[in-house]
């Protein structure tokens, strides 16, 4: 990864005053739109026009002639022998967090990218606006192939502009909506939590909290979703209102919501965490009142980081590395110039849930035949 790393910064240092001049405010997909033709045919017309019917090649260039639509030769001539990059935005990590999911997943995007000779381009960008920006100029200089999309939100507005922009691009993740119209892959979050709740559920425990993040995020709204759910599906969530409880993603909210929450009338004999700096955080409170995680209150987070294994957590795992594999090989895909019979992409855009497991340790597992302390032992009703 780091060679990349290095690359990126040589790379996009000249890029750093680079806008579109007016002349090439007119974009491919301006053309394609105009022409009623999807962006590859007008590709085909500007690269190999005699793979386009003539009616088409007229009207096409008609579109060109009427937007005023210049190409940026040097950006075609470098993707023609091909940057072999792809881009990929890094976040800045959290001081008070012990999961590494973006670690692992650009770990999984260059080993599956380096596979098929390409590697990963790393940049850093101030919000979403920025990288949108910064993803089309280095594609339109010719800087990467495409570009992969990390935490997506439900209103992302990144998909819209680099579909906009031309830009190959797959994310990881998906919005509220639209999301027929880009590729993606993402973790089912909601059956991650569904899983974690039957667990606690089948080990006999009744009232099961819940340590999420404030609204607003498609991660953590799935997580709640799925927390919520199968509470109702147990006919458990008439009880369990107060349980429901949202703070930070750090360790120090972790330990304050599950102080909150065992404070509380009727407090959980198990709290379900959105994320495993959360559950740690939850861990640190269990501890500090002289009780024991899995035979006086259970715990489970969701990440399985190392973290989680180190300290006996359970945990909801991730299956980030075919997720990378699986975003490299679509990116890569709609970078290919391998067309179908009519000049269009040989396939529909990539749209993959995948299911998590749940990796259940000492924090959520008590010895066998050791009921946990408050649990009511009584046979399951679903």
């Amino acid at each position: 990864m780091a060679p990349s790393v290095g690359e990126g910064e040589n790379v996009t240092a000249g890029f750093r005053d680079a806008h579109p001049s007016p002349a090439q405010s007119v974009t491919i997909s301006d053309v394609a739109e105009a022409a009623g033709v999807s962006r590859q045919t007008v590709s085909n017309v500007l690269n190999a026009p005699d793979r386009v019917r003539a009616e088409t090649r007229e009207r096409v260039t008609r579109a060109i002639a009427d937007l005023g639509y210049h190409p940026n030769h040097m950006a075609r001539s470098l993707r023609a022998s091909s940057p072999r990059m792809i881009g990929c935005r890094i976040l800045p990590v959290h001081a008070e967090t012990v999961a590494a999911i973006q670690d692992r997943f650009l770990h999984a995007l260059a080993e599956a990218g380096q596979e098929c000779g390409h590697h990963v381009l790393l940049f850093t960008a101030a919000d979403a606006a920025a990288e949108s920006e910064w993803c089309t100029v280095l594609w339109r200089t010719g800087a990467v192939s495409g570009v992969v999309l990390y935490d997506i939100t439900p209103d992302d507005p990144r998909p819209e502009r680099l579909t906009a922009a031309g830009v190959p691009f797959t994310a990881f993740g998906r919005t509220a909506a639209d999301t027929e119209r880009y590729s993606w892959a993402d973790v089912d979050n909601a059956a991650g939590t569904a899983s974690a709740v039957d667990h606690l559920v089948a080990a006999g425990h009744r009232r099961i909290g819940f340590l999420g993040w404030p609204e607003g995020s498609s991660v953590g709204d799935a997580r709640a979703h799925g927390w919520l759910m199968a509470m109702d599906r147990h006919g458990l969530l008439a009880g369990s209102h107060r349980l429901d409880i949202r703070g930070d993603d750090t360790t120090t909210s972790g330990t304050r919501l599950m102080k909150e929450l065992l404070d509380r009338p009727g407090p959980p004999t198990a709290v379900v965490a959105a994320t495993d700096t959360l559950a740690v955080g939850a861990l640190h409170t269990v501890r500090d009142r002289g009780l024991e995680p899995g035979r006086d209150v259970a715990v489970v987070g969701f990440d399985d980081s190392p973290a989680a294994a180190a300290l006996g957590l359970s945990s909801v795992r991730q299956p980030i590395e075919e997720v990378g594999r699986l975003v490299m090989a679509e990116v890569l895909r709609l970078t290919d110039r391998t067309l179908g019979p009519n000049g269009e992409p040989p396939a529909e855009p990539l749209h993959r849930l995948l299911a998590p497991e749940l990796v259940v340790r000492a924090s959520s597992a008590p010895p066998q035949g050791l009921i946990p302390a408050g649990v009511e032992a009584r046979s399951l009703s679903r």
